[in-house]
């Protein structure tokens, strides 16, 4: 309900949410025009062609872009910690996740989502992958896991702002920049970073890891082949500790002024 109110309150404008999606949309594809400008003096990047690097970035900036569409609004929780606003949520009667995820729901982040899709779309065609009835089944496998993981560390990075509450920009470290770093192949980062996004934070299982496997690439820590069929696991992993920690913040919390 509140989503659906935020959505009509932003349509009864529609030239400013034209305006602000197109805007959305501009600014995220800055960041491939930045990967084209790269590619435009080299052949390949830590071995990927450009279709290959595509693939990764239109895969991440999809998942990415749904989990900020869906639970985006999350990083404002320090504010309203804060402020005191969040007392207002704990006495409706809904629960506070979900009316801090519909919180000001912001219809214009569409933008980020269609520029990875089309990014992708672009890869797919350029790319001669062949096809299997698994690799098919990875696709949107890829994309909804991905968007799980990402929310989970929105969630993460809410539980955290309990404690910390000035701390939304190390949440959007490691979203923003999570989903940044996954636009990039695996080889062109260290090993120890690599361990760190597949064991600690497993952001590789966004898409790093069953990427590799459509591609027909080695990953570069010589894991096992059906690592890139878990991602499913490992967002349900993350969603239920990502949980945890959001409760556990909640129990915490004790207005304003205390």
């Amino acid at each position: 309900m509140i989503a659906a109110m935020w959505i009509r309150s932003t349509m009864a404008y529609r030239a400013s949410f034209v305006m602000t999606t197109v805007a959305n949309f501009t600014a995220t594809a800055l960041d491939f025009v930045a990967i084209l400008l790269m590619f435009s003096r080299v052949d390949a990047l830590g071995g990927y062609t450009l279709p290959e690097v595509a693939f990764l970035y239109g895969l991440s900036g999809t998942a990415f872009g749904l989990a900020d569409l869906m639970i985006g609004s999350m990083e404002r929780l320090g504010r309203r910690v804060r402020d005191g606003t969040l007392d207002t949520l704990l006495v409706r009667p809904a629960p506070v996740l979900a009316q801090l995820a519909a919180d000001r729901f912001a219809l214009r982040r569409l933008g980020r989502v269609t520029q990875g899709v089309l990014v992708l779309g672009y890869a797919l065609t350029a790319l001669d992958i062949e096809w299997t009835p698994l690799k098919l089944l990875l696709m949107p496998v890829m994309v909804v896991s991905g968007a799980g993981i990402f929310s989970a560390v929105f969630v993460a990075g809410a539980a955290f702002q309990f404690a910390a509450q000035d701390a939304s920009e190390v949440q959007n470290a490691f979203t923003y920049g999570g989903t940044t770093l996954l636009q990039y192949p695996p080889t062109v980062f260290a090993k120890e970073l690599v361990r760190g996004v597949t064991f600690v934070l497993p952001l590789a299982f966004v898409n790093w890891l069953p990427a590799t496997y459509v591609l027909g690439r080695p990953y570069p820590l010589g894991l096992p082949t059906w690592t890139a069929f878990a991602p499913p696991l490992v967002a349900v992993g993350c969603c239920v500790l990502a949980g945890a920690a959001w409760r556990v913040g909640l129990r915490s919390y004790r207005s304003t002024g205390s």
